[in-house]
């Protein structure tokens, strides 16, 4: 399971770090409601731990969308969180569509210095995709776990 290895008491941490003033947009995709949902909620979770009040949600078409909203996002914000799902299918479309997502926002973070937290599942079949969404019954959360590597890169960094 992926989740070994890491970090524990993440709520504690966001919660005694002072990051009420950061402007924080999620970027998230449409595709898997059901996912994305849950994806966006652990991300409000853990805004709501860090005393961020209102995150700002975009909603884009699907996952191959991520970059460009979140590089456009990057110069009036702190900290972008970007969600999106994609599931291995029978074409090379699962590959071409990680690699595009994963490679445009390590870019925007790198090239604007804005931290982009990383919440895109890549995930081999449905099942494994809800099992990380953070539902009730989930054993991961990595919505949750996207906005808090963003937002405690930001205090790091300050």
């Amino acid at each position: 399971m992926s989740k070994h290895g890491a970090p524990t008491n993440v709520a504690d941490e966001l919660k005694a770090l002072n990051l009420s003033g950061l402007k924080v947009a999620i970027v998230a995709a449409s595709w898997h409601e059901i996912i994305m949902n849950g994806l966006i909620d652990g991300a409000q979770r853990a805004a709501r731990d860090a005393g961020i009040e209102n995150p700002s949600l975009i909603r884009v078409p699907g996952t191959f969308e991520l970059p460009v909203a979140a590089s456009a996002l990057a110069k009036s914000y702190d900290a972008i969180i970007a969600l999106g799902v994609v599931i291995r299918g029978g074409t090379p479309h699962f590959d071409y569509v990680c690699l595009a997502a994963t490679n445009g926002l390590t870019d925007v973070s790198v090239n604007t210095g804005v931290p982009v937290g990383f919440g895109v599942l890549t995930c081999d079949d449905e099942q494994q995709a809800l099992d990380r969404a953070g539902l009730e019954g989930s054993s991961e959360d990595k919505g949750y776990e996207a906005f808090s590597a963003a937002v405690m890169t930001v205090a790091a960094l300050r």
